[in-house]
């Protein structure tokens, strides 16, 4: 099927796969920017206590969190047999039925309902989009394929998210989703006149799917997704504060350190997913080192704009570097099921991210500082760079014992 697609239409399938990577990023990091908008036309109380109903509001960032932990195994499993195409085509249409939802729900209970149905899509599609990419760039190009579906994403934090949140706060909360829509929109427009349509595995099932559960591999990354990965959110959530109250800058340049940081980003997916073609093991052993490292600097050194600025940027760079190849281990170790292992990548990331912002928070709490979260990523770095290394002296083990990475013995 690849072969018949001529350069024009590769690129344009790419590019709609990438674009629906920026739509989520869009309707994901965007909502915390306008949360007071949110929160002073949805809830009560807001004049007289701003930060209380504010901190309220947060619930909607926990919902759609909760939606991509749910949706993403659920829909790995139950689309077992689908076409990964038509799975693609059906899960865009989700994203636009539960982002129109949030802009029409008039309650708060409402539109948190809304959150978490926009949200389900979202693991499965990065699943989905990661293996379709995968297949249209070629055999030997997983983690290239991997990091163009995941480039939207990060491509959102340098231009969508602003862009969106100026419009949520200018011209009202409910317009920014209108946005989101369309991108859906055009997204699947993209997605039905380019992708190639693969066929379904009628040898697939649920049953099948779900044994995936019992390969204590899986458990391992995901735990390297959930824990490791959590040392960029427990910055991330607090950079905000960081820039205002610690390094003294104005309000006006958080959007910058925050672009900063999205520039990094992109720049890490882009070179992880080259080096995950060359030396999957090397690159998630490299990632993890120099993650470590600059979160160790951020640390030490944000307190002045220049350290701030720096290490924020190449924080965005070596936690990028870590999840296309964090995402091409899972789909090995998953086996037959990698549709599962790649949309469970993001569950478990959202997982690190709740519990990156949780840590963070109690170490801001105990009065340690705004910069205290810093010293928190390194811990959960440690310990998922920890996990990683445990996972491949599993992986050698098994060479050594002639089996493969999912623990099945090799036919001599």
């Amino acid at each position: 099927m690849t072969a018949r697609l001529t350069p024009v239409q590769r690129g344009f399938a790419l590019f709609a796969l990438a674009l629906g990577g920026f739509g989520i990023g869009v309707t994901e990091f965007a909502t915390m920017g306008f949360l007071p908008e949110i929160a002073s036309d949805l809830l009560p109380g807001f004049a007289a206590s701003p930060d209380t109903v504010i901190a309220q509001a947060g619930w909607l960032i926990t919902a759609y969190a909760l939606g991509v932990v749910v949706g993403a195994p659920t829909f790995a499993v139950l689309a077992a047999r689908m076409s990964q195409t038509k799975l693609a085509f059906l899960l865009l249409g989700l994203f636009i039925l539960g982002t129109i939802a949030s802009v029409c729900m008039p309650t708060f209970g409402s539109l948190a309902v809304a959150r978490f149905v926009a949200a389900l899509p979202h693991g499965a599609y990065f699943g989905v989009a990661s293996l379709l990419a995968a297949r249209i760039m070629g055999p030997g190009m997983q983690g290239r394929g991997i990091a163009l579906a995941l480039s939207g994403l990060t491509v959102a934090n340098v231009v969508g998210v602003p862009i969106a949140t100026w419009i949520g706060q200018v011209a009202g909360w409910r317009w920014a989703y209108v946005l989101v829509a369309v991108i859906f929109t055009a997204t699947l427009l993209l997605c039905l006149a380019f992708l190639p349509r693969y066929p379904g595995n009628p040898e697939r099932s649920a049953l099948l799917e779900l044994s995936a559960l019992r390969n204590y591999r899986l458990w391992i990354m995901i735990g390297v997704g959930a824990i490791g990965f959590g040392g960029f959110f427990a910055v991330y959530s607090y950079i905000a504060e960081v820039t205002t109250r610690s390094t003294g800058l104005p309000e006006s340049a958080v959007p910058w350190v925050l672009a900063g940081l999205g520039l990094g980003m992109t720049i890490g997916n882009l070179a992880g997913g080259w080096a995950s073609d060359k030396d999957l093991t090397r690159t998630i052993v490299f990632g993890f080192t120099s993650f470590i490292a600059v979160l160790v600097a951020y640390a030490l050194l944000a307190s002045t704009p220049a350290g701030l600025i720096v290490t924020t940027f190449l924080l965005g760079v070596t936690s990028s570097v870590l999840m296309p190849s964090i995402q091409s281990r899972l789909i090995r170790v998953s086996g037959e099921a990698a549709l599962f292992g790649a949309a469970v990548n993001h569950a478990a990331f959202n997982v690190g991210n709740s519990l990156g912002a949780w840590l963070g928070g109690l170490a801001i709490a105990g009065g340690f500082g705004y910069l205290a979260p810093g010293w928190v990523g390194v811990v959960l770095g440690c310990i998922g760079m920890a996990l990683a290394l445990s996972g491949i002296a599993v992986e050698r083990r098994d060479k050594a014992r002639n089996r493969d990475t999912v623990g099945i013995t090799v036919p001599r």
